[in-house]
Parts: structure tokens; sequence; C-alpha cells
């Protein structure tokens, strides 16, 4: 399968995963708490069924990481370098708050490097996928155009910090050395997709995270000519023990 045709066919998941999140974001929500203290809903089991299901028969046999199922003691072999990484509903804490900045998050992994994501926002009709080779695109009102990151402006850097994690000294200390034109705040990974657009610049990580929280993200970002690296300067590797990641640095594109 193309690498065009197999990115189309997980947007169409992605899409679907996020009707099954909007059909229960509309009434009562029931909240659960993890084991790692996180929370969930039925929002969330219900749409990683689905994935789980239409990867199984689109791509059988590719294993699956997903937040939900890893959750609940279930984490393939990965071992051969291939493998799907899903969250299902990224930004649990801002589907009980309503405020509509969360997304369904499916990126393809291959020797350590995220090489095709789709990271979709049901509740404000956005939806960015790229694939490595293909370039990255959002969709929106139901038309498609490419995206691209841009070199930082001269006149100072838009940056997007996590809504629902606080800023921190870590944070603080790496934007004091910056010329930042302005901050804001988003949920999920959506913010990986505002630098993708070129409607921010940087996204600083200093929190915790987990793979499946930013691959697809990521995917998106490198596809629009962007990179995310540790805070050592490394790329942001997948398929780590634990599949916890160190503090990174989401970035543009570099200036020619």
């Amino acid at each position: 399968m193309s690498s065009d045709r197999l990115l189309h066919e997980i947007v169409s998941i992605a899409l679907a995963a996020g009707d099954i999140i909007m059909d229960i974001y509309g009434g009562p929500v029931e909240v659960r708490t993890k084991d790692d203290s996180s929370p969930v809903t039925e929002a969330d089991e219900a749409a990683e069924k689905h994935i789980l299901a239409a990867l199984a028969a689109l791509t059988p046999d590719i294993p699956v990481v997903a937040e939900e199922a890893a959750a609940a003691g279930t984490m393939p072999d990965i071992s051969r370098g291939v493998f799907w990484l899903v969250d299902p509903l990224d930004g649990t804490k801002e589907f009980i708050s309503r405020n509509g900045e969360f997304t369904v998050n499916i990126a393809l992994v291959m020797n350590g490097n995220p090489v095709l994501g789709v990271v979709h926002a049901p509740a404000i009709g956005r939806t960015f996928y790229g694939a490595e080779d293909e370039g990255a695109f959002c969709l929106e009102d139901g038309e498609s155009r490419p995206i691209a990151a841009r070199p930082a402006p001269a006149d100072g850097v838009v940056v997007v910090a996590s809504r629902s994690h606080g800023a921190g000294e870590e944070l603080d200390a790496f934007l004091a050395g910056l010329k930042v034109a302005s901050t804001s705040q988003a949920g999920s990974s959506l913010k990986f997709c505002l630098v993708a657009a070129g409607e921010a610049d940087l996204y600083p990580r200093f929190g915790r995270t987990m793979e499946w929280d930013t691959a697809a993200g990521q995917a998106v970002l490198m596809a629009a000519g962007g990179r995310v690296e540790t805070t050592a300067g490394e790329p942001l590797l997948y398929g780590k023990k634990g599949v916890e990641n160190p503090h990174f640095i989401a970035y543009g594109a570099q200036s020619s």
C-alpha cells in the first residue's frame, strides 16, 4: 500500500473515532481514574476499540501500542521496529472540561521515527495529517490544504505551551533566553500541529508525556518541515522502554 493511500485510510479511521467521541461528548460523561491517576472516560475506550479493529483489518501484521490497552497491561511485541502508536483521546482533561481541545492521535513508527501521523480534533473541526515524502496537510470545512512550518520570525517567536500542565521553572528559564513575541496555551497534540501549520514557532515540553501523546503530532510536524529534539539536542525517538518521553522541544522550520 502506498504511503499516500495509507495516510488517507488513517485519516478516515481517525474521523470515525472522532464521531464516536462527539456522540459521547454531548451527554453526561462518567470519569474514572486509572492506576497512574490520569482520567479515563467511555469516549477513550470506545474510540480505541474502533481504532484497534480498523487497524487490525487494514494492517494485520503491524502491532499497535494503544494507551488504554497499555494501561490494562497489554503491550505487543514491537521488536521488529514497525508499530502503530494510538492515543484515542489525547487531552481527556480537555474533553472533561469541554473546551474542545482534544484529539485522536494515530502514528506509524518505523525504526524509532514517526513516519506518518494523523491528529484529528473533532470538536473544533480540524484534522492535521502528514507523512514522510508526502508533506503535511490540514483538513477543515471539507477542504484539505498543504501546511508548512515557518522559520522563526526575526521579531520574536510565538510559543505554544500546555494548557493542563503548569509552565514550571524549566520552561521559564528556557524562554528567558529567547526573543518571544507571544505565548499561548493549547491542549493535547494540537500544539505540534500549530507549529506545523506556521501558527506558532516553538512548543517546549518539560512535563511528563508518553509516546502515544506525541508520535502523531511529531509526524505531522516533521512532514511540515519542523523537528522535535530532546533537551540534549537529540531526535525524539520511539520504542523506548516504558514508552515514556524525555523532555523535548518542538521547532518550526530552520532558517535558510
